[in-house]
Formats: C-alpha cells, structure tokens, sequence
C-alpha cells in the first residue's frame, strides 16, 4: 500500500481478526476437557452454528481471493468454481450427512473401520485424510504470505509462520471445541468483508460511467500505470509498445524510453515498467489472452473446453462430498436431523458469500489489469478498492474490512484442515507413543501444522483456487466412490474399498503430477491430465465394485446392523431400544 496510514489500517484489520481469534479459543479452552471435547465438541453444536463453522472453514483463501483472481483471468468459465463449491453441498445433504453422522465414528477412518472391519482400509484413508488435508493447507499458507507481502512489504514465509502459530494456539488450547466457536465468528467476518466492499465497488464502477468496458478487445490501462516486477517473468505483448523501464528487458538493462516489441518478452524480477495511459496490458505467458467477448463467453480460449468444464464440475460437485476436513464437522451434531439441517444452512450460507467474488474478478480487470501481467491475479480483491476509490479514508476503510476477512479465511480453513489432520494422526501414529488421548492430539497438532508450513515455504506458489482444485480432484477420485458405496451399498467389502482408494488415489495424484512436471504437452493429454476427476472417479467407483464382486466372501456378519444403523432415524433407534427393553 503506499501510505503509511494506509499501512496502519491494513495491520488494523489484521490484528483485529487475530486477536478475537485467540480470545474466543481462550474462552472456548475452559470448557473443553474430555476427548469428545477435543475430537467432535462433545456432539453437542447447534446446527445454525456448526453450520456457520463449517462455512467458514469451507471458505478459503481459494474462496475469498483465489476465486475472485481466477475470474479475472478466465472469466465465465471460472464461474463453475464457485457454483462447484455451493452445489457440492446439495449432494452432501442428499446422500451423506445424516448417515455419517449416525456412523458415531470420530473420524472418516473410524468410519472405514467401523464400517468395513479393516485396519488395512483404515490406514489408507488416513494417509489420504493427511494428503488431501496438506494439499488443502498449503495454499493458505502461501495466501497469507501473499497478503502480508503485498499489504505490508513483509517477507512471503512470514504469512505462513504468523498462521501457523496462531492455528497452534487455537488447537491446543480447545481443539474442536475452540475451533468451532472461532470458525463460526469467521464466516460472518468473511461475509460481510466480501458483502460491503462488493456493493460498494459496484456502486463505484457505475459513477465511474464505464460499464462497457468489459468488451473492450483487450485490457487497458485507464491511467499511466507504474508496474513493479518482484519475480522473473515471461509476458505476451500484443502490440509494441512504448514504455519508461527501468530493469532488463530481454536480457538487456534498461534505463528511460524503451519498446516492448510484439510477442514474447522477458522481465527480470526488479524491473519497474510505466505505462502511458490507454495501452494494452501485455500478459503472463501462459495465461490465456481472452478479449471481451471471449472472458464473458464459457468454453472459449481452451482446447476441449467441454471435457475441462464437466471435469471441473465433477471434481468440485463430488469432491465436497469427500473433503475429509467438512465432513467431520458432522460428527459434532448431536444427531442425523441436525446433520442434515446444518448441511441444508451451509447451502444457504455458502451460496450467499458466492454471489460476491464474481464482482470482484469482473471489476479486477477493469481497475487493476496489471496484474494480468504480473501473474498475482489472487490479489485483486485486496488492491481493488484502493484501485477503484482511491487511496483517501475510503479506500482505506475498506481496504482494512477485506484485510480482516483474508485473514479469517487463512486462520478458518488452516485450523479446520489441521483439527481433522491432527486427529487422524493422534489416533494412528501419535496415540501409539502417547497413550493419554488430548496430549497426542496436542502433538499431532505440532506435526500437523509444521509440515505443511515446510511445504509451502519449499514449493511455488500455485494460484490458489487452482491448488484447492488438486484436493477436491483427490477427495471425488477416492473418498466420494468409498462414501457412496459404504453407506449405500451393503456388499462393499475391505479389500474393494482398499483397491478402490488406492486406484483412485494413485490415478489422480499421478495425473496432477505428470500435467505439473510435463508442461509441453497439448490437446487431449494436457486436458485428461489437468483435469482427471471425470475419469479418475468413475474408474475408481467401478474398481470398488468389481473387487467386491469377487471378493464377497470377505463381507463381515455385521453389516447388515451398520447399515440398518446407518438410515434409520435416531428417534426410531430410541424407540426400539426402549420397546425392546419393556417386553424384557
């Protein structure tokens, strides 16, 4: 930001969201002292705010900046993000919440176990719960470096240390318990620091008497605009153009006057390049050049659009049903009802925050198309309204609302991804040197958040809705097909749950690494390798049924009761517990 006051408001908003989080996990702390307290909040949530809980968990980084800079650069097509994120819910409500609820399980792999009576399967879902789960951290780890850098000039590892700690302090000191009454606060944090500055950006934009702007060929810059380059880059320029640069630009210093020729240009990191006003706004390479009836137009600018789109559909439809994080917020319900109307007001609550980064990407390149050169698209929801209401009080304001709510969504999903993976890991890998049940979850909280934080400051930062992508692609190739089945399908045995989530697993981590590391390729290889869930999932669904099929001698005596348990409603178990004990 580039006034001191400006700075202050920013580090304002920030310190706020921090320290209402930690004095909420210090209230939350006194009352929580059983296991049940620290694993599932004594199942004792009310829907209306485990739904809020699991709404602000649910939205990240990738929802609150990932999103919004993802439609900046890719335009209706990036709109299935988050309509993927808020329909994900309505299968969730249909066909798993209640269920896994009544399982009585703590964690997805004591649902496995209990369902399948397989230690085998169990550790496989484990490992894929800390998997999917350290996929999800990172990019908010890497978010919150990218908000700190950009707001305060800080070092991008000091994000990812600063949330690291805090999530520690929320998790030891109350585990879910403190992380459900924080998330909760969170969401409507998130909410209305989305909500307000989307309402009035629009208001802005339209005194601002340019609505047709969005159908310009190209981005432009509205005014001279200076562009400081922080990383090597390798832009596309589609006319040539003149600047002032002060760098090297194509292995070349510069100092004054310089010309951008047509094509592909190379920008060492520490060049700084002002534009005159009106000139096209040159772009990343490999960021697609979509004019504006290309950005406002789906299934354009990509090759086999159609396949990428339905992939994308089924990765975030049926990933949310497999997020290991989400779904043992279910457990904290006191029983299958609640669960079902928590999923059904998570709906709404999602739904609404969604309506919001849509704007924010529209407005982007209108107001901050820079960073369509630099590549650091995740950031225009926080420099878009000092862009667009200037740098006085306003613009300040609302600049200091956004920063609070970037910063719930790193703290709200960090310690919901952490809580499920410190649970997982207290009770297979921790519990066995431990015995005492909350000091290994304390533990398991450390290596839960240690890891992820070495990851994130060793690994390139991926755009950040992109990055949560890979973990809802994991999740719908393994956990959806597992879930489906074991709750709806009583002849799934261990080994087919087993060679299913392995096959799943492997296929789409295998693909995600190959599109990653085989940056050359094209046509249908980059498409079915990018985007692997549309077959990935099916392939693993079907290896769970084959497998079972021949493997049927292996169903345990007792599936029958758990899938009896499984859908029918608590108040009828009650009612036969009680009708069995009278005729005694």
């Amino acid at each position: 930001m580039s006034s001191g006051f400006g700075e202050q408001m920013a580090v304002l908003g920030l310190t706020l969201t921090v320290v209402i989080t930690i004095v909420l996990a210090a209230y939350s702390s006194r009352v929580a002292r059983t296991t049940g307290d620290f694993y599932v909040a004594a199942r004792s949530v009310p829907a209306w705010w485990n739904a809020s809980a699991i709404s602000g968990e649910y939205l990240s980084a990738a929802s609150f900046l990932g999103v919004a800079g993802l439609i900046m650069v890719g335009g209706a097509d990036a709109v299935w993000f988050p309509v993927g994120y808020a329909v994900g819910y309505v299968l969730l409500l249909a066909l798993v919440a209640a269920p896994l609820r009544r399982s009585g399980a703590y964690t997805l792999p004591d649902f496995c176990e209990a369902r399948l009576r397989s230690s085998t399967v169990r550790l496989a879902a484990s490992v894929l719960v800390v998997v999917i789960g350290w996929l999800y951290v990172v990019p908010q780890l890497q978010g919150a470096g990218l908000a700190l850098e950009i707001l305060l000039g800080t070092p991008v590892w000091v994000g990812g240390v600063l949330v690291a700690a805090i999530v520690l302090v929320v998790l030891v000191g109350g585990g879910m318990r403190s992380v459900t009454m924080v998330q909760g606060f969170q969401y409507w944090l998130k909410l209305v620091a989305m909500l307000v500055p989307g309402l009035l950006l629009l208001a802005a934009w339209q005194l601002d008497g340019r609505p047709s702007a969005l159908t310009d060929s190209v981005p432009t810059f509205r005014a001279e605009t200076t562009v400081a380059v922080e990383a090597d880059v390798r832009v596309v320029v589609d006319r040539a153009t003149a600047v002032r640069a002060n760098g090297t630009i194509d292995g070349e210093a510069v100092s004054g006057a310089a010309m951008l020729p047509a094509g592909t240009v190379a920008i060492d990191a520490g060049t700084e390049l002002t534009f005159p006003a009106g000139a096209d706004v040159p772009h990343l390479e490999g960021i697609p050049a979509r004019t504006g009836e290309a950005w406002a137009r789906p299934l354009e600018g990509t090759e086999h659009p159609l396949y990428r789109t339905y992939a994308l559909m089924l990765a975030l439809f049926l990933g949310t049903m497999g997020l290991p994080h989400v779904l043992v917020r279910f457990y904290t319900n006191p029983d299958g009802r609640q669960a079902r109307r928590t999923a059904l007001i998570v709906i709404a609550l999602v739904g609404l925050f969604y309506l919001v980064p849509s704007v924010h990407g529209m407005l982007g390149r209108l107001y901050v198309p820079e960073l369509l050169m630099t590549g650091r698209t995740d950031a225009v929801v926080l420099l878009l309204p000092g862009a667009l209401l200037g740098e006085g009080l306003p613009g300040q304001l609302v600049t200091a609302l956004v920063c609070a709510g970037a910063a719930a969504a790193f703290l709200a999903t960090a310690t919901g991804l952490t809580v499920t993976v410190a649970g997982v890991l207290s009770q297979d890998l921790v519990g066995r040197v431990v015995p005492d049940p909350i000091r290994s979850f304390r533990w398991a909280a450390v290596v839960a958040v240690l890891v992820p934080l070495v990851l994130g400051l060793l690994a390139a930062s991926l755009p950040l809705a992109q990055a949560v992508a890979l973990a809802f692609t994991v999740a719908a190739s393994t956990f959806c097909p597992l879930l489906l089945l074991g709750i709806w399908w009583p002849r799934l045995t261990d080994l087919g749950a087993a060679a299913g989530l392995v096959v799943g697993g492997g296929l789409a981590v295998g693909a995600i690494a190959a599109s990653t590391l085989l940056t050359d390729l094209g046509g249908w290889p980059d498409a079915l390798l990018s985007q692997p869930a549309a077959w990935a999932m099916p392939t693993a669904l079907l290896t769970m049924v084959l497998v079972s099929r021949a493997t049927q001698h292996r169903l345990h005596p007792g599936v029958s009761r758990i899938m009896v348990r499984l859908h029918t409603p608590e108040s009828a178990q009650l009612h036969q517990t009680w009708t069995a004990r009278g005729s005694r």
